[in-house]
């Protein structure tokens, strides 16, 4: 139990820290509105991810008592995902490019609005919590629906952290990709090793 818990928090820091346009648009805004801004779109990202949660809670948990066979279809169809996502981040281009220019000064109450709406309307989220969570249930005596609000509850405090982190340090974070060409060589690479071990989890006996 512990071990699962654990080796899904070290995969959740992984994906959290690896760029995409979630943390790139907190970097932004706090490079170019101030932190407390770029906290204010961390906030509506955070909250986005429970209504996913909650959406991946029930759906499989019904699954899951329906039918075993179709559970271990969606363990397979999950990790042929994760597979597909490791090689389109291997046939991406390394560099990471993030633009202050051109962008609009808002209120943290509209970053808030505007975090919270690009986390919930992406279908690729729900699609992400659904091979992603279901691979790391840890009891047979609790709950599956508690089960998936305990994993994304650490979801959502683990990537609350990093993307704070980012906000706060925005100054310094962009200064070191900046300054450092490599840097977007190593995060894509960290990516692919953590999308093909957790596909490799998924599918171990």
């Amino acid at each position: 139990m512990i071990e699962i818990i654990v080796s899904f928090v070290f995969a959740t820091a992984f994906l959290a820290i690896s760029p995409g346009p979630d943390n790139i648009f907190v970097l932004t805004q706090s490079i170019v509105n101030g932190k407390k801004y770029g906290l204010a779109t961390v906030l509506g990202l955070m909250t986005g991810c429970i209504i996913h949660t909650t959406l991946v809670a029930f759906g499989v948990s019904e699954i899951m008592k329906a039918n075993d066979n179709i559970f271990f279809i969606i363990k397979f169809f999950g990790a042929a995902y994760l597979l597909y996502l490791a090689y389109k981040v291997y046939k991406s281009d390394a560099t990471i490019v993030f633009s202050t220019e051109n962008v609009q000064t808002k209120t943290t109450l509209e970053l808030f609005k505007t975090g919270f709406w690009m986390n919930v309307l992406n279908p690729k989220v729900t699609i992400f919590f659904l091979a992603f969570f279901p691979q790391f249930l840890f009891s047979k005596t609790i709950s599956t629906v508690l089960q998936f609000y305990i994993l994304g509850g650490i979801f959502i405090l683990v990537s609350f952290i990093i993307f704070s982190t980012i906000a706060v340090l925005a100054g310094f974070v962009s200064n070191v990709i900046k300054q450092n060409q490599k840097m977007g060589v190593y995060l894509k690479w960290l990516q692919i090793v953590v999308f093909v071990g957790i596909a490799v989890f998924i599918l171990k006996p």
